[in-house]
Order: structure tokens, then sequence, then C-alpha cells
């Protein structure tokens, strides 16, 4: 009989597994000024933050939902409660954490990739952190690593209100504004000039509540000459509902400074994720994304990056893993604005049984960032003739003096490099899983997989054969 071949979706079934709920609050569902100062009053949020929420509000009141991308209509914001705390406290002991919240983050990985690959951990459970550690040597050398309300409201707190939403405002689109409405949770970090972090900061979000959102905000501050590489995990378990992830991540990289941002999202198929990143780099700074998309229903997610220094540079890669019922549309934005800036992003997408993979990038030069270099590179495999695959690249060159260029590749798992491998002697089922494999390689291998068990399942693409 012939033999059938495929490859199977991530295996989700560890990040499937549902916590009976137990929640010590849960805000009721919709949107509006009440339930916005009500967030703010459960949070003790200092009198500035209480004003930006409700002015985001106006904003996201007064803004349309965006109308060139997937189709997110089924969203309704009167369905999704924007504040759900868990049944605990934030703790610094993990035996302090509850039995059920320490089971979920045990089979993700997250205690044992602490002790053996992280310089800390934040863990955050529906709208709020509920652990965070710091190694003490970390703390030793002046970093700042902590949970987002404490930083507000501490020794930074001028810090936080000087750079929070400074460079992703609420004006900036839709979920943007909703964000700054009902932010949180999330981590502040504040490395001290000329400090390297030898070992990862790992922040890690998992959403357990049916038709809630999650809205942490991540607030990164690299200063002069420092060295960092921060870790974000994200998960959560399926529902016939739909749940939000609207988070923002704002990255401030300083002169001489570099920073390697590595993310890890597994949502489940009922989720959609509109998240929004940004970071901006100063004079000789080098910011890095690692970015791996492998879930939720629909994804709009573009990480920006703000060339302002002079020779600053920016590099994305990335891998998306797009299956049934996923409309997954991601890419990069880069802004060159200093002289001698350089980029490169570098994507590899991966569509099966339906599955959409949509890539779009946006490379802005502008009239003063005369000898920059960018260059794009986007490679798209549909593994079946359901799947579809759309590049949409987009380029603003103000000078003459740029060097700028872009390469595109969409095609199938080629029959002649399968008979080719077949004819070596190789099944069809393990030549079809080294064609996948060699395709992803160049990106995977960039992915921080020795820190936890629960990446390396993500972009495991199992290959597996059956006899019909």
């Amino acid at each position: 009989m012939k033999e059938k071949t495929y490859v199977s979706d991530v295996d989700r079934s560890v990040y499937d597994i549902k916590d009976e709920e137990s929640d010590a609050y849960r805000i009721q569902t919709g949107l509006d000024a009440s339930i916005v100062e009500q967030i703010s009053k459960e949070k003790n949020d200092p009198v500035w933050m209480q004003q930006f929420r409700l002015e985001a509000l106006k904003i996201y009141n007064e803004m349309d939902i965006p109308n060139w991308g997937p189709d997110i209509s089924e969203l309704n914001m009167d369905d999704i409660a924007t504040y759900v705390r868990p049944n605990t406290k934030m703790s610094a002991k993990w035996l302090d954490v509850p039995k059920d919240i320490k089971d979920t983050f045990e089979r993700l990985g997250i205690p044992q990739a602490e002790r053996e690959s992280l310089a800390g951990v934040g863990a955050q459970y529906d709208s709020e952190l509920v652990y965070h550690n710091v190694r003490e040597e970390v703390t030793a050398q002046g970093v700042v690593y902590t949970d987002f309300e404490s930083a507000l409201k501490g020794k930074y707190a001028d810090m936080v209100k000087s750079h929070f939403m400074k460079l992703v405002k609420p004006t900036d689109h839709k979920f943007a504004a909703l964000h700054g409405a009902v932010w949180s949770g999330g981590s502040f970090v504040y490395v001290p000039p000329g400090i390297r972090v030898e070992i990862p900061l790992q922040s890690y979000f998992r959403l357990n509540a049916p038709g809630a959102g999650q809205f942490e905000h991540t607030l990164i501050i690299v200063d002069e000459g420092a060295d960092l590489h921060f870790i974000e995990g994200c998960s959560a378990p399926k529902y016939n509902v739909a749940n939000l992830h609207a988070g923002c991540v704002e990255l401030f990289v300083g002169k001489n400074a570099r920073l390697r941002y590595s993310t890890i999202e597994n949502w489940s198929k009922n989720m959609y994720n509109l998240n929004t990143k940004r970071a901006i780099v100063e004079e000789g700074g080098i910011m890095e994304w690692i970015s791996g998309s492998f879930g939720s229903h629909v994804s709009y997610l573009y990480p920006m990056t703000i060339l302002k220094g002079n020779k600053s540079q920016m590099e994305f890669t990335g891998i998306t893993f797009a299956g049934k019922g996923q409309n997954l549309d991601t890419g990069a934005k880069v802004v060159h604005g200093g002289k001698r800036t350089s980029s490169y992003i570098n994507t590899k997408s991966i569509s099966k049984d339906g599955g959409i993979g949509t890539f779009r990038s946006s490379v802005v030069v502008g009239p003063n960032a005369k000898n920059t270099k960018s260059s794009v590179s986007c490679e798209s495999l549909m593994l079946d003739e359901k799947s579809r695959s759309d590049t949409i690249p987009a380029m603003d060159i103000r000078t003459c003096y740029a060097d700028v260029g872009h390469e595109a590749k969409i095609g199938r798992i080629s029959d002649d490099a399968v008979f080719y491998l077949m004819s070596r002697g190789i099944s069809e089922e393990d030549a079809r899983a080294m064609i996948v494999s060699g395709f992803a390689d160049n990106v995977s291998k960039e992915l921080p997989l020795e820190y936890a068990v629960e990446m390396n399942n993500l972009i495991q693409l199992e290959m597996k054969g059956s006899i019909g």
C-alpha cells in the first residue's frame, strides 16, 4: 500500500491541561470607564496612572479596528474579562506558590530552567505575577529585575513614569490604546552601565482563565555599554471561547549596549494575539530579536526597531508555524534614523492543513540615514495544497546613500528532492523530515532551546507516517 506522510502539528498536550478556576477576583466582562477605574483601584495605581488609563480608554473608543490584516471581527470585548487575579500573592520562594499554579509551571519546565540556565525568572498567571526571583550575584551587579507594579511604586517609579508607553503610544493603534487602559502585570528590568548579565533572565506568561485577556507590560532599559539576554515564553490551554493577548514590550538600548530579546509563544488556537513590541537603539547599540510563533488563532505581531543612533544595528530572526485554524500575520519593522546603521531580517514560515502564514516587513530609511545597509530575507514552505503563504514587503527609502535588498521564496516540498533522498536509501518519511528540518535549521538553532523543556516541545516538527 502507498505510504502517506505528513508533518504533525506542534504537540500541545502539555499546554492544554486546564487548571480548575480558583480566582481571587475576576472583573466583569466588557470595557468601559467603570471597569478601567476598578482595575486601577484593585492595583492601587498612582494618580497619574489612573488618569493615563482613562485617557487611553478614550483613545481606544475613538479608533477603528485594523481592516488590513486577518479578520478579528469575532473578537468581542463585551465577552472578555480584562482582569483576573489569581488566588495568591507574588512570592520569591517557589515553595510558597499554591500547588495548582506550581504544578502548571512545573509541567512547562520553568523551575527546571531556572535552576539550570537562568539568572532570574518571573512567572505570571492570568493578570498577576505569582513568582519572581533573581540570583544574588545578578542583584549584586546592580541589575534590577522586578515585577512591573513594584517598579511603578518603588524607588524606580520616576524611571518607569518617564519611559512607560513612550515608545508604544496609545495613539499608535486601537490595541495599544486598549493595553494602556487595562494593562496588568509584566516585568521591569534595568541593567546599569557597563554591566554584562552572563546568563539570561526570563518571564513566562500563562493565561488559564477562559474568556479572559492578558495585558502584561514589559519595560527593559539596558544602559550604556551593558549586555542582556531576555527570554519571554507564553502559553494557554484551549477553550471554546475567545481569549485575548494584547501585551506591550518597550526596549531601550543605550549607547554601545546590546540586548537580545527571545520570544517563544504557543498560545492556544482560541487566542487572539495582538501584541506590540518596540525597541529604540542609541549610538553603537545592538538589538537582536529571536521570535518563534507557534500558537494562537490569529496573530498580529511585528516587532519594531528604531535605529536612532549612528552605527546602531538590528537583527531579527523568526520562525512561524501555522496549522489548521490558524492565521498568523507576522514580521518585523525597522526605522533607520542614524548614519551607518544596519539591519537584517531573516524569517522562515511553515504552513500546513489550511493554515495561513503572512509575512510583512517595513524598512524605512530616513533622509539623514546615510550609508545605511538593510537586508530582508523571507522563505515560506507550504506542506499541502490547502495551506497559504503570502509575503508583503514595504520599503521607504529617503536617501540615495543606502544599500537595501529584499529576497523572498515561497514553495512546497520538492518531489524531486524527496525522490533523490529516497534513491539514497532514505524512507519517504525521513526524507520529508530532513527537508523540513533543513529548511528551519538556520532559524531554529538561534532559539534558546536549552532553557526549558517547554521550548523544546514547541519547535519539534515531528514527521509521522500512516498506511492506508
